[in-house]
């Protein structure tokens, strides 16, 4: 053991009074020390480790010395090593080293803390009345004045000194050492002035260099007079838009871009750095707040187009309800003249839900990148604008985040722009989040975040800049916050003084930025006034020019504003090509050869479960008995449009192996960490691919997602599947605002698929009903009309509704109408009411000779059994859908009333089959009509099939209803109260005489 007293040294440096320590205790003082005055390198550590091991052996050799003297053992050693530091002369040596390596530390610490908090000071609001955030702090390690320098153990008279920089700085350029003066200077000139950083909480060291080299290094946020002019003439035209739209519609909604007009330089400035490193389409998603200027002077809409909007006498054409013109998309392709370089634009339309456009903007964007194989985003990229009291509050901003570095969701990096008015409609910031930022729900996932003051226009189209560059370098989210004011109210009716007054005092003073810069830009040469001028008058013109021609715009056509234009799918008209569709049935040879598939495992020595092992026996069992299972009819589907080219993606919670244990589409090697097998994809040598991917536990971004996917290309079957089909319900408003409506709003066709299970089984109201109830009453399908049945009614029923509901009973038609998804001439969302008990009921299986070449989707299946052959002694038909009809086969045959009573099974409820209904109607004319039905009477299909049934008839016949009776929540979860309920009803359905004497 060293002698103790000899670590003065290390005491010495380290601490203002001398200790005493072990050797173990004081290495580790010296490392605490060193990690908390931020070193980041050993160089001072092993210095004084170094001067420790000196001082060690000067001791021991003076020790052995004085023993060899004659010392006592215990006198061996001196008191204290101020001796022995006078001795060799080190006193002075080591006051002036120990200050040298302490002011280093206190330099590298002060450059980290304006690294990691000098946004807080820095000048972002363009009003000057807010602080850059919510806490409303200045950071006592800043050196907001001189007499902060004592909180590093420096002085005044250090600022002259000259210094060492760290590895983690690029504020020297060339230069390795600079005076503290000139550290100051240029560490506020990176971080304080109209740019705000967050990005030292990136645990990435790569991507916090090439950020700090990005706005560190001296000189780099320069501009020619060719970019500066240009710049000029892009908020030329994003004001003088603006105003035009003031002057000509003063009293009009518009939702104008006023007190941010440097967003449109700044998406432009986006769009041409992205190009320049090989972008070729942008899919953007944005609020309402500026879109008519994005569709104008981004995306290049013409003008007499949106002018048109304005006019009240514009008829709308027959192609849907339509919607208000800040709500409505765009596509379109052209060459950027920065790069001379073709790029495609498309800006998704969406509702006032202004969030929820987010993960459908995320879905588009893979779509594309998919079918275009671009695995790594270098062609195909997303840029997401928010308003800042949106970002921070809506929740499916945090779900987006969180798909963006998932395998099957990534797109790559998205840029995100967000337009922070400082301000929600109405609601200050301190009333509207608990974050500092409406942007720190980027931190999630390790975005960088780049506040700008907005009124300095060349600030921000350097951080644009940078932020396309850190999205195509670094394949990861970016956020871009344009610090601003909002001119107007929430919309240009709106009066903000009732409720911001001291605000918009500021505001009414505030000069325009377009004015700000063109005077800066006069002042210093760039331009002349007179070009200036020119400039104003030049667009002007333009607008003027195309207002007149908006004049002879008659009628609205929806289709000029199509996001995602399919072409080649629809005529040129719009129209589908035929209204015809094909059998869905397929060879039988191809039904066994994909049977045969998913009861194998492709690749060589791969480990399964055992328990997976039998449901595959068990599969191939019935492969060779020519009958499938509800999984196995799934797989069927699926393989078989493969083979016909066509992309299959299926998304959801577990999906990859089923909630319910039964689907298996990837397989698992029990050996072998990560090893997976997915036979879909080994079905053909030449197929489409299958894409099936567990998604986070999120039903609103996620089912946005893939309707974004399914946005893309027709020629896909997307679906999503909830794990119970009572978890939609958090998806409610991607269903509402753009499922339900999309095509009547937008225009837009969608294919998707909703996949819900659904079955009362006694597990409670959250794990039972899928709410169809909900889906039929957004149904456009109108109750009181009696259609013409012509040759092609099915198809063309199918063209006019909104969406199409359909509760399978057999694993034949399951198959059929998911290729028919694909067969139709046009694309409707599909809602699948899936079961859960029946994917294994012995009942529940189809042969073979249902799915064949030929045959078809059912949209009903009518009594096949002893009733049809003496329809007359009938009493009795009951008209029902999905699992309840196998309760009511059971005890029909337990009462022996087959001859007596008719079961008919609905399996597309939507639009609803009048034609089938009334042949079976016709069969039956002495019989009651009831349906029956396992949900609620207030739930469940009662309410719409009831007056469709009464038109069908002409009022004539009532249609009894036997079900459970209403209930708040959708479900028992009490396995009794569930058995009783249906002991009950299935006694009133038997029955004969329960409704005698009753009036309907």
């Amino acid at each position: 053991m060293w002698p103790e007293r000899y670590f003065y040294r290390t005491d010495f440096v380290f601490h203002p009074e001398p200790q005493n320590h072990s050797r173990v205790e004081v290495i580790q003082i010296m490392w605490k020390k060193c990690i908390m005055h931020g070193l980041k390198t050993l160089k001072v550590f092993i210095r004084e480790i170094s001067f420790l091991f000196y001082t060690a052996i000067q001791s021991w050799d003076l020790f052995f010395q004085n023993a060899n003297a004659g010392a006592l053992p215990g006198q061996a050693y001196l008191p204290d090593c101020s001796s022995l530091l006078q001795s060799h002369g080190l006193t002075q040596t080591a006051y002036k080293a120990e200050k040298l390596v302490e002011d280093h530390l206190a330099v590298q610490s002060l450059i980290r803390a304006y690294q990691i908090r000098g946004h807080h000071v820095a000048q972002l609001d363009p009003l000057g009345i807010l602080d850059a955030d919510l806490d409303s702090f200045v950071p006592s390690d800043l050196i907001t004045t001189i007499d902060k320098l004592g909180f590093y153990g420096l002085h005044e008279s250090d600022l002259d000194k000259v210094f060492r920089l760290p590895t983690t700085t690029f504020i020297g350029g060339n230069e390795a050492t600079l005076s503290l003066r000139e550290i100051i200077k240029r560490l506020e000139s990176t971080y304080c002035q109209h740019i705000g950083l967050e990005f030292m909480f990136i645990n990435d060291v790569e991507q916090c260099q090439w950020i700090r080299q990005k706005f560190e290094t001296p000189g780099v946020m320069k501009f020619t007079n060719e970019e500066k002019r240009t710049l000029l003439a892009r908020l030329v035209r994003s004001m003088r838009f603006e105003d035009f739209l003031a002057r000509k519609w003063s009293s009009e909604k518009r939702f104008g871009l006023e007190g941010c007009e440097v967003m449109i330089p700044a998406l432009k400035t986006i769009i041409d750095k992205s190009s320049e490193m090989g972008i070729e389409y942008v899919i953007m998603g944005m609020p309402h707040r500026g879109r008519l200027n994005v569709l104008a002077n981004v995306i290049r809409k013409e003008l007499e187009q949106i002018f048109c909007q304005f006019d009240p006498k514009l008829e709308a054409a027959d192609e849907g309800s339509g919607d208000v013109k800040y709500h409505l998309g765009m596509y379109h392709e052209r060459i950027n003249r920065a790069t001379n370089k073709k790029i495609t634009l498309s800006l998704v339309a969406n509702p006032s839900h202004l969030e929820a456009v987010d993960p459908v903007v995320q879905g588009k964007t893979k779509a594309e990148q998919f079918y275009r194989g671009d695995t790594e985003g270098k062609k195909v990229m997303s840029i997401l604008l928010h308003g800042d009291a949106a970002f921070a509050g809506q929740g499916v901003v945090y779900e987006t985040f969180h798909l963006s570095d998932l395998p099957s969701y990534t797109t790559n990096g998205t840029i995100h722009v967000v337009v922070n008015n400082q301000i929600g409609f109405t609601t200050d910031p301190r009333m509207a989040r608990s974050s500092p930022y409406p942007t720190d729900v980027a931190r999630v996932v390790n975005a960088p975040i780049f506040h700008v003051n907005a009124d300095d226009p060349e600030a921000v189209m350097y951080v644009c800049n940078v932020a396309a560059e850190w999205r195509n370098t670094f394949n990861k989210d970016v956020v871009v916050d344009l610090v601003c004011y909002r001119r107007r109210g929430h919309n240009e009716m709106d009066e903000p003084m009732f409720t911001q007054p001291l605000m918009y005092k500021q505001i009414h003073k505030q000069v325009p930025v377009l004015k700000k810069y063109a005077d800066k830009l006069i002042a210093d040469g760039t331009v002349t006034l007179q070009e200036f001028e020119e400039e104003i008058a030049k667009y002007d013109r333009i607008c003027e020019e195309a207002y007149t021609r908006s004049k002879d715009k008659k009628i609205l056509h929806i289709k000029h504003w199509l996001d995602s234009p399919w072409p080649g799918f629809f005529n040129l008209d719009g129209e589908p090509k035929s209204m015809t569709c094909t059998p869905t049935g397929i060879a039988e040879d191809m039904l066994t050869h994909i049977g045969s598939i998913a009861s194998s495992v492709p690749l060589e020595d791969f480990k399964i479960h055992t328990g997976l092992s039998r449901i595959l026996k068990a599969r191939m069992e019935m492969t060779k008995n020519r009958v499938v299972d509800w999984a196995l009819a799934e797989y069927m589907a699926f393989g078989s449009l493969l083979k016909e080219g066509i992309h299959v993606r299926l998304s959801g919670q577990d999906v990859e192996r089923g909630t319910f244990s039964h689907r298996h589409h990837v397989l698992h090697d029990q050996e072998v960490d990560k090893r997976t097998c997915v036979p879909m994809n080994h079905l053909w040598e030449q197929q489409a691919p299958y894409t099936v991917c567990n998604s986070s536990l999120s039903e609103y971004g996620v089912l946005g997602f893939e309707l974004g996917f399914a946005m893309a290309s027709p020629n896909a079957l997307v679906c999503w599947e909830a794990q119970f089909g009572d978890f939609h319900n958090t998806a409610q408003c991607i269903i509402d605002q753009f499922i339900s409506s999309g095509q009547a709003k937008w225009v837009r066709h969608n294919g998707i698929v909703l996949l819900l299970p659904h079955g009362m089984e006694g597990m409670g109201p959250e794990h039972s009903s899928a709410r169809p109830e909900r889906f039929l009453q957004m149904s456009n399908d109108d109750p009181d009309a009696y259609p013409e049945f012509s040759e092609h009614f099915e198809v063309s029923q199918l063209y006019e509704c909104n969406w199409i509901v359909v509760n399978c009973s057999t694993p034949a038609n399951y198959f059929h109408v998911l290729r028919r998804q694909i067969s139709l001439p046009f694309r409707k969302p599909l809602i699948i009411l899936t079961p859960k008990s029946l994917l294994r009921h012995p009942e529940a299986k189809s042969s073979f000779d249902e799915m064949v070449s030929g045959m078809s989707f059912r949209r009903v299946i009518p009594e096949e059994g002893i009733a049809v052959e003496v329809p007359n002694k009938v009493k009795r038909v009951i008209f029902c859908t999905g699992k309840v009809y196998y309760d009511l086969l059971k005890e029909r045959k337990n009462q022996d009333l087959e001859g007596q009573v008719a079961l008919t099974r609905l399996e597309q409820i939507s639009p609803f089959p009048f034609d089938l209904l009334k042949e079976e109607l016709e069969r039956y004319p002495g019989a009651d009509l009831v349906w029956c039905q396992e949900e609620h009477k207030n739930s469940g299909f009662y309410d719409y099939v009831k007056p469709r049934f009464r038109t069908i008839v002409n009022h004539t016949r009532p249609i009894w209803y036997v079900g459970r009776e209403p209930a708040a929540a959708s479900a028992t979860g009490n396995k009794n109260t569930h058995m009783v309920s249906l002991r009950k009803f299935l006694d009133t359905a038997f029955n004969l005489e329960a409704f005698e004497g009753k009036m309907f």
